[in-house]
């Protein structure tokens, strides 16, 4: 199953292996069995230290394949049903290096916030092998049963468990399940779903007091760790300033971009890998990286930072460069079926409406570019714009006219998501010239409006656009002295992957200028 390549690639990623794993495969009768077992024989045969058993013990599924991971003879709370080949490969192979405590772990503050979640701890995450979103949440909860004592997870490909993904209401992934509930479905931050789980599960109260604490000062401290902020945070150590970075995730909304070829002088690459890359580049310098975190305020004359949790840090600094994130239509509805019928990403969540009828809001590139995408799954589509005509490239409008199961709905405001209490039935929206109200029966709502600036938390600290976008001139000063801002949660037009290095190198510099300015001063 995994080709010579591949197998030398994962010889020198498990050469770091200290002690023995193994993966043991359950008792079934399923036919994908075979291929399962091949699989894990493949990567058995990269590491001694890698043994693959038949379990001694009857499974309670015998008809899904499936395997769990022990530890030097001991279960670790992670098992997967079903074969993790595709995007969740990934998610396989660092189960194995995480469970010999190789690779990226939370720092000692999360760590312990992980650790404090009041156990037994058993959730299942259904998840689909094109979902790009889905090995986020797979690793992280994985990583969460390593760390907690009585954790257990299992990933599970939906495409096995019909019965469980039409029992549970399933339309979107990923979707993680507790006992017959879905707590939580489709993409979510590891900051958030720890808190998710935090208040699913109930924390050691006595613990959770001492998590408050002075993180000290820095000379520089950027919030947000896209190219913006990885930009800022490297110019910035590089000046001999003590720097800190804090972001939700390394990479920020750069992980959810497919290919991109218009980064200069690099010819094709991916978001993750660009976003690797980004984080091996922050690594080789002495940043003090606090990755899983969100800021809630900023007071702006002490220049205090206040973390959610109850961390704080100060500086004489601050860049923010949080980005922006998908834009939500905000009408009754949405949010009740977000995973079940209202859904974002096109790769992601659309396989699961074969043959179903859709709609797509936003006739921009986004927009015009889902319903292209989609038109080769679905029965049927209907595109609704607000304005009078779409506003996507002409040779992607083409394209989309072109498609035979594809309707265009114009000067239409969509009003609401209206739903049976398990799934989307319909839409309803406004025809803005005779302001008549329509319905639309339907299985799906992929909203592509654009991207909401990150910028809630600085509401009163700095200058907003009535959009949210921070004001910033032309060296991505603030109204505020001291704070700065880049990329793609300003004012800059054209947001960019280049434009936002640029600009997170201008703010960084501007900074630096400030200090040395006022210092001679």
């Amino acid at each position: 199953m995994l080709d010579t390549a591949m197998k030398d690639q994962l010889k020198s990623v498990f050469a770091k292996l200290e002690n023995q794993v193994d993966l043991i495969y359950n008792q079934s009768s399923h036919p994908d069995t075979d291929g399962l077992i091949e699989m894990l024989t493949d990567i058995q045969s990269t590491s001694s230290l890698i043994n693959v058993k038949k379990s001694e013990k009857p499974s309670q599924d015998t008809v899904t394949p499936g395997f769990h991971i022990e530890y030097n003879g001991k279960p670790t709370g992670i098992s997967f049903r079903g074969i993790p080949s595709g995007h969740e490969f990934t998610s396989l192979i660092l189960a194995i290096l995480n469970t010999d405590g190789k690779g990226k772990f939370p720092d000692a503050k999360i760590l312990q916030r992980i650790k404090n979640l009041k156990g037994p701890i058993r959730l299942r995450t259904y998840i689909s092998l094109s979902c790009e979103n889905c090995p986020d949440v797979v690793q992280a909860l994985n990583q969460m049963a390593l760390i907690h004592e009585d954790f257990h997870h299992e990933m599970i490909d939906g495409s096995y468990v019909q019965h469980d993904i039409s029992a549970l209401g399933i339309q979107g992934v990923p979707s993680v399940a507790l006992d017959s509930k879905i707590i939580h479905a489709g993409k979510i931050q590891f900051i958030d779903l720890l808190t998710k789980l935090e208040t699913t599960f109930g924390t050691n109260a006595s613990a959770q007091e001492n998590l408050s604490q002075d993180l000290g000062k820095f000379d520089v401290v950027v919030v947000g760790g896209g190219p913006a902020g990885a930009s800022a945070a490297i110019y910035s150590v590089r000046k001999g300033l003590k720097t800190a970075l804090i972001a939700e995730k390394i990479g920020g909304q750069v992980q959810e971009t497919k290919g991109i070829e218009n980064l200069i002088s690099v010819v094709y690459t991916e978001g993750p890998q660009l976003a690797a890359q980004l984080n091996q580049h922050l690594s080789s310098y002495p940043v003090q990286i606090l990755e899983h975190r969100r800021v809630q305020k900023i007071d702006k004359e002490t220049k205090t930072i206040n973390l959610e949790g109850g961390e704080y840090l100060q500086a004489q600094s601050i860049i923010v460069t949080t980005g922006a994130k998908w834009r939500e239509l905000g009408i009754p509805g949405e949010k009740e079926y977000i995973g079940r019928g209202v859904a974002f990403c096109p790769h992601c969540d659309g396989p699961y409406y074969k043959g179903k009828k859709i709609a797509v809001i936003g006739g921009g590139n986004s927009g015009v570019e889902a319903a292209i995408d989609l038109a080769g799954i679905v029965r049927e589509i209907v595109l609704i714009e607000f304005n009078d005509q779409l506003k996507a490239d002409q040779v992607l409008v083409d394209k989309l006219k072109s498609l035979p199961n594809v309707s265009i709905v114009t000067s239409a405001k969509t009003t609401s998501v209206i739903g049976d209490g398990q799934k989307v039935t319909s839409l309803e929206y406004q025809d803005r010239k005779t302001e008549k109200t329509q319905k639309i029966d339907l299985d799906g709502i992929f909203v592509q409006i654009g991207l909401l600036p990150n910028s809630q938390f600085l509401k009163d600290t700095v200058e907003l656009t009535k959009f949210g976008e921070v004001v910033v001139d032309n060296k991505g000063r603030t109204s505020t002295p001291g704070i700065y801002a880049a990329g793609d949660v300003t004012t800059t037009p054209y947001k960019q992957i280049i434009i936002a290095m640029g600009e997170g190198a201008k703010a960084a510099l501007a900074a630096f200028e400030d200090r040395m300015y006022n210092q001679a001063h």
